[in-house]
């Protein structure tokens, strides 16, 4: 007779031998390190944005070892393209080190130029150039009241010329003012004021150097009297233009200025300046 197995009272049934489910690969870390290594290492060597690679260099250096660190614990799969990323980390910082040096030698150099560029742009002695066929004894006084002038102030800015005087920068550039004479303004005129006089003067710029001279820069301004008011430009339908264009090497422009002033002064001080690269410089005009 027989009879079926049945498990002792109390027992669980059996079954098969158990296994586990899989462990969930945390491959997240490696990855990003290996991203951002890539993005660290390309902008690391580009100039003024070297931080930025720097940045990102260092945190995938950092996710890199965390993840192959997981890598070794059997947490990740992924332990080579962690090391992948921990490697381009310090690629990247490297990189942002040569980019930063570059940077800071690209500057120096740029303001090195640019001291260069304003220092050749001073002003030499101004001299005396009227064009009016002065005598030698003429010229002569006129060149020791030029060196004069130059030895106590010591160029643009300290020195106030005559009407007739030239000065000439470094560069070769030449800015002669005229002497002041009386303007009719018309009825249409912009700056004249009813009850004030009004003058006109002619601006010369020679380009006696050898690059081109962007005259569009160049500034007129005026005050009169002993008070230095304000002498407002006057606009018309001949002076107020301004100078225009480039002036090429070797060649002049002539523009006319009108200036409104209080009919007691007896003085124009007239302040050129022709652009950021040059000084301005001061003339003073009998009225």
């Amino acid at each position: 007779m027989s009879h079926s197995m049945q498990p002792p009272h109390g027992a669980a049934p059996q079954h098969g031998a158990y296994t586990p489910p899989p462990q969930h690969m945390r491959n997240g870390l490696g990855t990003a390190a290996l991203v951002l290594g890539i993005i660290g290492a390309i902008t690391g060597w580009i100039p003024f944005i070297f931080f930025l690679g720097g940045g990102l260099g260092l945190l995938a250096l950092i996710l890199g070892l965390v993840g192959r660190g997981r890598g070794k614990r059997g947490e990740a799969s992924n332990k080579g393209v962690a090391t992948a990323g921990a490697v381009l980390g310090l690629v990247a910082m490297v990189a942002a080190t040569v980019g930063m040096i570059a940077s800071f030698k690209a500057v120096d150099d740029g303001l090195k130029e640019f001291d260069k560029a304003t220092s050749n742009t001073g002003t030499k002695a101004p001299t005396t150039d009227t064009g009016t066929g002065t005598d030698d004894t003429s010229k002569n006084k006129s060149k020791k009241k030029s060196k004069a002038k130059a030895g106590s102030g010591g160029g643009a800015g300290s020195d106030v010329l005559a009407a007739g005087e030239t000065t000439t920068y470094k560069d070769d550039l030449k800015i002669t003012v005229s002497a002041a004479k009386k303007f009719s303004p018309s009825e249409y005129a912009i700056g004249h004021t009813v009850g004030n006089k009004a003058y006109q003067v002619t601006v010369t710029v020679e380009n006696g150097g050898d690059k081109k001279f962007e005259s569009t820069l160049l500034t007129a301004d005026a005050r009169a009297g002993d008070e230095g008011v304000t002498a407002e430009q006057i606009f018309d339908d001949k002076v107020g233009a301004g100078f225009t264009g480039t002036i090429l090497p070797g060649k002049k422009a002539t523009v006319q200025y009108a200036f409104d002033a209080p009919a007691a002064a007896k003085t124009l001080t007239l302040e050129v300046s022709p652009g950021f690269l040059h000084d301005p410089v001061l003339w003073e005009l009998a009225l």
